[in-house]
This record gives structure tokens, sequence and C-alpha cells, in this order.
């Protein structure tokens, strides 16, 4: 593959707009989900508790995507995945109890999981190793852009439709990805016959690549849980500082919007980086530069302070963009490669949910500065796995 002519935006409309959909679909409706529970009769706890079944179906679903994805294909999966995500959020439109909208949640995360593993999967096989970092840079990036856009169009919506107006902007987005999905040409190791991709019965069990490659689970992957702790974390702390601080709604809400434009800008370069200097270049001073920010946060007092951390943190969190992904791609083996990639995700979700409940636990018996502290350290912790575990250059080793 690598020694054919390629050329990355030649395959962008069609790989990364699915993408891009999703993103939309997801950013449109993640905001409104508590009022949603709210106006079903939800207690405000139970509201919050909700949101976070997102996280918690695209845990449970990682390892039934990874079989999935790996028994009937990436396109098919993406395509059923979309379905379901848009059947989700129907109940999000239809009048239904606090029970049967908590399940729309549910399903809405189990299709990110299979939907976002099967893209990566997909991504994998159809772009040449020499490219394959920006390629994954680039497929975060623009997952990045969708969930930044979701939001406003969602409000246009909601103008006219209400609080459904949000999930219908998501439906629509999710059965828009589903065509395009259903437009993608199918890989061809998949559908030529007597190659390693299509002979099922020969690729290894699921229980089977974690056994053999245990070291890169316990090494790298420890450090994926690190990068996915802090990240889920600092769409937390931002908001919650500000409010400690005294800012109002609208201040942080701004803050929270220009940290996530700077984090959106940079995607690109940083694939670039790591396809010309290796992955280490990228994913330690990602850590680094969290870390950094994370132990600034509490010693700012005032929205310009503020703002300039809140920038530093979008900064170091835009530099990783894709790295997570790319990393997987890279230890995955081209025999089971989708079972891995469950497993790497598993990992990255463990993290994603594990973070910002240790900070909640020390807010509670410690304080908000505390727990700010201590992300801080994890982000420390995931820069030194990061700088021990990839090679300075080139493809990791596995």
């Amino acid at each position: 593959m690598d020694d054919k002519p390629f050329n990355l935006r030649e395959i962008a409309l069609k790989v990364y707009s699915p993408s891009l959909l999703y993103g939309l679909a997801i950013g449109a409706v993640t905001p409104v989900i508590t009022l949603s529970a709210l106006e079903r009769g939800a207690s405000l706890a139970t509201a919050a508790l909700i949101v976070t079944l997102l996280g918690v179906g695209s845990l449970v679903a990682n390892v039934p995507a990874a079989i999935l994805t790996s028994r009937i294909g990436e396109r098919v999966s993406m395509m059923l995945a979309a379905l379901w995500a848009a059947l989700g959020m129907t109940l999000g439109i239809l009048p239904s109890n606090v029970p049967a909208f908590a399940l729309g949640v549910v399903m809405v995360g189990m299709a990110g999981a299979v939907f976002n593993l099967a893209r990566q999967s997909y991504l994998a096989e159809a772009v040449p190793l020499r490219y394959r970092a920006r390629a994954m840079s680039t497929l975060g990036g623009v997952l990045r852009i969708g969930v930044f856009l979701g939001p406003f169009i969602a409000t246009l919506a909601m103008t006219w439709l209400g609080l459904q107006g949000a999930y219908w902007v998501g439906v629509g987005a999710m059965l828009s990805a589903m065509l395009i999905c259903w437009w993608i040409p199918e890989l061809v190791s998949k559908v030529e016959p007597g190659t390693a991709r299509a002979a099922k019965d020969d690729e290894p069990s699921m229980a089977l690549i974690a056994k053999q490659r245990w070291r890169i689970l316990a090494g790298p992957g420890l450090a994926v849980i690190c990068i996915a702790a802090v990240r889920s974390t600092r769409n937390v702390v931002i908001p919650l500082w500000g409010q400690h601080i005294g800012l109002d709604a609208a201040t942080i809400s701004l803050i929270y919007g220009i940290s996530g434009a700077i984090d959106m800008l940079i995607f690109y370069q940083a694939g670039k980086v790591m396809d010309q200097r290796g992955r280490v270049w990228v994913a330690v001073p990602c850590m680094t530069i969290m870390a950094l920010a994370l132990f600034l946060l509490p010693a700012t007092a005032q929205m310009w302070t503020m703002l300039a951390v809140a920038m530093l943190l979008g900064l170091g969190n835009g530099i990783g963009s894709g790295i997570v992904m790319t990393l997987g791609v890279d230890y995955s083996p081209s025999r089971g490669r989708a079972k891995f990639l469950g497993l790497w995700r598993l990992m990255s979700d463990v993290g994603a949910m594990g973070g910002p409940a240790l900070l909640s636990g020390l807010v509670v018996v410690a304080s908000l500065s505390s727990g700010i502290f201590a992300i801080g350290g994890i982000s420390v912790l995931g820069a030194l796995l990061f700088g021990y575990f990839i090679p300075r250059t080139g493809r990791p080793r596995d």
C-alpha cells in the first residue's frame, strides 16, 4: 500500500464527512440532555447522572463493537451505528418517561463505540503508513469541528421547534452520515476471498489478542488511560473554576469556546509532526502542556488570566489530536485489528469516566484546587509513560 500513489484529499469527502456529521449530531444533543431529563420529571441529580450514560453506553459496547466490526466490516458497522444513534435520539423527540429517555442516551453512547471504532479501523486500512498520523489527526479534528458547530445549529433549530429541535438536528445528521457510509467504497481486502481479513475463522480471539499484547496494554495503554482522564476532566474544570472565581455563565461559555477553537486549529500540523518526526514528539508535549495549564489554573482569579490558561489547555489538547487513534492503529495486529482497537478504546473510556470521578471525589473530601492538581499529576504521569514507551522516531514497536 505504501508504494501506491496516495492523496489524502481524494478520500476526504467520503471518509471524513460521516465523522463531521456524527460530531455535529453529538454536539447538538449533548448540551440539552440534562434539560430534556428535567423536562420529563427527573430530579437535578438524576438528570446529571443521565448525561454520564453516554460514557456508560460506549464503555459497555466497546467489546461487542470490536466483534461486530470484525465480522461484518467497517462500512456496514458505521451504517448500523448511525441508524442506532438516530433511533436513540428519536426518544428525545417523542414524548417519553425518564427511563425511556435514559435508554435513548445509552443507545447513542453504544452507537458511538461502534461508529468510532469502525471509522478508525477503516481509515487504518485505507491510508498508507506514511500518512497515518495525519489521517488520524484529521479524523479527530473533523470530529471536534462537528462537536463545536453542533450547539449553534441546534440553537437555530430550537428557535422554531423547542428543545426537540436539537434532536431533530441530531437525527438528520446521523441519517445523513448513514447514507454517506453507504456510498463510500468497501475495503478491497473485505471483498477479496482468500485474504487475511476475509479469513475470519483464522482471526485470533479478543482474549488471545489481549494475552499476546498485554505489555502494550499495560504500558502505552496506561498512558492512554491518563490522557483520556485529563481530556474528559478538562471539559469539567473550566466551567467549575470559572464559577469558583465568580464569573458569570456567559463569560465561562466564552472562555470554553475560545479554548475549544484553539484546540481545533492545529490538528493537521500535529499529524504531520507525528508522521515526519515520530509519535513521541506530539504525545509528550501534549501531556506536558496540559499538566502545566492545570497546575496554573488554581492560581487564576480573574477572567483574563483564566482565559490565557484555558487557551494553553486547548493548545495542549490540540497538539495531541489523533494521538490515541494513531497509537492504537500502530500497535494493532493486521489480523484482529478491530478487536485490538476495541480493547484500546475500552482503556480510553475507562480513563474518560475515571477522570471526572476522581475530580468529584477530591472536591468532596478536599477542594476543587486539590482535584485540579491531582489531574495535573496524572498528566505528568502520562507524559512520562509516553516518553518511556514510544520510540523517538518512526512507528512504535510491538
